[in-house]
């Protein structure tokens, strides 16, 4: 069996997640105050922990589930990236392009690139919409789906595995969290915004907001 080489590392969205803003401990904000009403001067701050980093716990967290199931992927030729878009078309009878895209997190030029590549091997069908050529339509095909089942049966071992050391509620109320954490954050922050913008965030914070979120990684 011949493997593929990785078409969109997952670095790409490690690098974006560790360059989120972490609040320093210690940092508060007056709501009447703005910029001016903080507590602490940025002389003052004090950066949190390297080992209570929030971004590099997800990412710690990640790699130890991730290091259980890269052998299965491994063993079947394909990628983690490759497996996530499967797993995603599985879920679905077609589905457009970018829908999928934010779908597995995955940028639109990498997402291009592992399309291409399952294409190739008969695992997926690409077309174009009837009503509309500039859409581009994807599913999953029988080939693929056999896939599916062949390296789902290793997939959910695994995850049986992961919830036999970890314990069953214990797992079911750490994914509750981590969506309620998702939830939480969703929304931009006032914290996260630059020395210096002040002065324009009545201007035009709204539309860069709402720009930042549709394309956050």
């Amino acid at each position: 069996m011949t493997y593929l080489k990785a078409t969109a590392p997952a670095e790409v969205a490690e690098e974006a997640l560790l360059a989120l803003p972490t609040r320093p401990m210690g940092w508060t904000t007056d709501r009447r105050g703005g910029a001016s009403g903080m507590a602490k001067t940025q002389s003052q701050m004090r950066l949190r922990e390297f080992s209570r980093s929030l971004p590099m716990s997800l990412l710690k967290a990640r790699e130890a589930v991730m290091s259980h199931f890269r052998p299965s992927l491994n063993h079947f030729g394909i990628t983690e990236q490759q497996w996530r878009v499967l797993r995603a078309l599985s879920a679905v009878e077609t589905i457009e392009v970018m829908a999928l895209a934010e779908r597995t997190f995955l940028l639109p030029p990498s997402l291009s690139r592992i399309l291409k590549d399952l294409d190739e091997r008969g695992l997926i069908v690409r077309r174009t919409s009837e009503t509309d050529l500039r859409r581009g339509l994807v599913s999953i095909s029988a080939r693929g789906r056999d896939l599916i089942a062949k390296a789902g049966t290793h997939s959910e071992a695994i995850y049986l595995e992961i919830t036999e050391r970890y314990g069953a509620e214990r797992l079911a109320r750490l994914q509750d969290m981590l969506r309620d954490l998702e939830t939480a954050l969703a929304a931009p922050m006032d914290a996260g915004e630059l020395p210096g913008r002040g002065t324009r965030k009545s201007r035009n914070g709204g539309a860069r907001r709402k720009a930042a979120a549709k394309h956050a990684p």
